[in-house]
């Protein structure tokens, strides 16, 4: 299962940390990789509890919606099971000439537990054609448990410690040192002991002693199908790593027939937008929760009646002596071995940001950065010994070792990167120095964003809104709406009357297509609304604000504030949005200047409301005009179709009951 970048409503984002390592067990909702765009730092959640099969992506990066982040194997995937076979030719030197003419037997699959199995462990998906085998980390007759690392590969793009999908011990090992492999090549085999399936035939040389000894039949049965339904199943809440989550959004309806992996309803945490799957194909008995309920884990969110399968059945029957010796097999493995528990790092606070970007270029695997975490180390500040330049484990303990004598060296503060197209800062020193503070890291992403500016056409149309009665308006509504705990502002009149607006305006709410010679036109108004926060600026989207009434608008408007503050937008929050609003609320000013939000043509500022006397035809009287900034690629937009818009738009604000003509 791969993971693969949001739409967070910008080109590109930069990898900013990887949360996790190859080999790492983890749940569903766990959040795998950050990314940071000029917009917010987004945690890109999991969508299924597995392993982490290989990270695609270094810290830094940066990528684009669709690019794969990391791969994940499920526990249903990594076991894969080698049927033994009986040869009919070695049965039949012991046994009458009858049995001699049946067709040789196949093993027979049960779905008893206690028996052992052969599990394949290949290549994974790393990314690249072909990758090397640098380091065999078990031998022929280790015992290891699941997660333990196998085989150490390298590639151009990264080195990747195979983890073992399972415990049990290492049957045959089918590489070397040295040799090129790609996904999907066997890596080695691992007998492990009690699973959901095994392989309960003895194998040949078995089946041809008991023969030898007691001379018995095998007797062949023909296979019949046996047919299992896996019945009435429950769907639970996920791990989500909260105490509680609210459902947000409920996908099928009670009778629908759904496929396994199917999204059954949306789950939101302080982490993310979840949508749970279905784990089973089959038609939905009942639905237990809905929109807007607080759940946790283990809550059931439905039942899922599971479709009937057929599964095939045979029989290999033959005398006591060769039971028993089968018997005797099966029973000396008879005790699955327990499965251990992920462990969990406790690494948090024990390095830096800075410190965590340092080991993110060093040449280490997994298990090495796992070990500097727990023990606090910056793999830059470690010499090496492995082949390449490779970190190991030993060079973490004898690094430690030196620090606890001496101090650790401090490290010099990189010099920043010069800004693409300006020349280096001048040295202050000779007038007075100064002290460097590093931005945020949403206000760094935001560089590279704010640049496509230097590339648009950008043009400014200025003008006022009387919004004497719309104020006078909201005044009265406003107490009614706090006593339901709803904060009435009058950006949900302005973002209804601009939706509306953008309905008859549709190129205000397009996109310049690539070939530069045609416009885009959405199906949908997706409105983008800027928020400040202590990080800097953030843009989640208010979706169909045209479809919604004021009232829901305010809503949900609240709502989005309040999560992009506490940093809990999901990359859904963020993706799709055609025009952006953003204001100045009651900071001050009297005008400025916002910049477009590429790929969008068009975005709109709202400055602080003033009372200014406005001439009606005899005298003044005193109005409150709130000032409109609209901002627009003039490739799309011409400044008449600007200002027409705005003129549009005062009219609306300044009699918001045309709204229903």
């Amino acid at each position: 299962m791969q993971v693969k970048t949001p739409d967070i409503g910008v080109e590109k984002a930069t990898v900013a940390e990887i949360l996790v390592k190859v080999g790492d067990q983890i749940s569903e909702n766990d959040s795998l990789i950050l990314l940071e765009s000029d917009k917010a730092s987004v945690e890109v959640p999991s969508t299924a509890s597995g392993v982490v099969k290989s990270i695609l992506v270094n810290q830094g990066d940066e990528v684009t919606e669709g690019t794969v982040l990391v791969e994940l194997e499920s526990g249903s995937e990594a076991a894969t099971e080698e049927k033994a076979a009986v040869k009919s030719e070695e049965v039949s030197e012991a046994t009458s000439s009858e049995a001699t003419k049946k067709p040789a037997t196949r093993p027979t699959i049960s779905a008893s537990s206690g028996a052992t199995t052969i599990v394949e462990v290949q290549v994974p998906d790393i990314g690249v054609e072909k990758a090397t085998v640098a380091e065999l980390l078990v031998k022929v007759g280790d015992e290891i448990t699941e997660n333990d690392s196998l085989i150490l590969l390298e590639s151009d793009k990264a080195s990747v410690e195979v983890p073992s999908p399972v415990s049990g011990t290492v049957e045959s090992v089918a590489v070397k040192e040295g040799d090129s492999v790609k996904e999907g090549v066997l890596l080695l085999k691992v007998k492990t002991q009690g699973g959901r399936e095994q392989v309960t035939t003895a194998n040949e040389n078995t089946v041809a002693q008991s023969v030898e000894t007691a001379s018995t039949t095998v007797e062949d049965e023909t296979d019949t199908q046996e047919t299992v339904s896996s019945g009435e199943q429950e769907i639970n809440v996920p791990d989500l790593g909260v105490d509680k989550a609210t459902v947000s959004e409920i996908l099928v309806q009670v009778g629908d027939r759904v496929e396994a992996q199917q999204s059954l309803c949306v789950v939101e945490s302080d982490k993310a937008s979840v949508e749970v799957p279905s784990s089973i194909a089959g038609v939905v008995k009942a639905i237990h929760v809905s929109v807007g309920q607080e759940v946790k884990q283990g809550i059931a969110l439905a039942t899922i009646e599971g479709e009937a399968k057929a599964a095939p059945k045979a029989k290999l029957q033959a005398s006591k002596p060769a039971a028993q010796t089968a018997s005797v097999k099966t029973e000396s493995a008879a005790k699955p071995a327990e499965q251990p528990k992920a462990a969990v790092v406790d690494s948090v606070n024990k390095l830096s940001q800075a410190q965590e970007a340092e080991n993110a270029k060093v040449y280490a695997g997994p298990a090495v950065r796992k070990l500097a975490r727990e023990l606090g180390v910056i793999l830059a500040q470690v010499k090496a010994s492995g082949e390449h330049g490779r970190l190991m484990k030993e060079d973490i303990y004898a690094h430690v070792k030196q620090r606890m004598t001496a101090p650790a060296p401090t490290p010099a503060n990189a010099a920043a990167a010069v800004a693409s197209g300006l020349p280096a800062l001048p040295d202050f020193s000779a007038f007075g120095g100064g002290e460097v503070k590093t931005m945020t890291r949403l206000q760094q992403v935001s560089v590279p964003q704010l640049s496509l500016n230097n590339f648009i056409p950008q043009v400014t149309q200025f003008d006022l809104a009387d919004i004497t009665e719309l104020e006078a308006w909201r005044g009265e509504l406003k107490d009614g709406f706090k006593k339901q705990g709803v904060s009435l502002t009058i950006l949900a009149f302005i973002a209804k009357a601009v939706a509306h607006l953008l309905k008859e305006e549709p190129y205000f709410a397009g996109h310049l297509a690539d070939d530069q010679k045609s416009v885009l036109l959405r199906n949908e108004i997706h409105m983008g609304i800027a928020v400040a926060t202590p990080d800097g600026l953030t843009v989640p989207v208010l979706r169909n604000p045209d479809q919604k009434s004021i009232k829901q608008i305010a809503v949900e408007l609240g709502e989005l504030s309040q999560k992009a503050r506490d940093k809990k937008l999901s990359p859904k929050d963020l993706q799709g949005a055609n025009f952006t609003i953003t204001s100045l609320g009651s900071i001050g000013g009297t005008a400025f200047t916002p910049l477009v939000n590429w790929p969008q043509v068009a975005i709109l500022g709202i400055s602080p409301a003033t009372m200014q006397p406005v001439w009606n035809g005899k005298d003044f009287d005193p109005r409150l005009m709130l000032p409109l900034s609209l901002s627009y690629d003039h490739r799309v937009i011409n400044g008449a179709d600007a200002a027409r818009f705005t003129n549009k738009l005062t009219k609306l604000l300044k009699d918001i009951r045309t709204l229903l003509i």
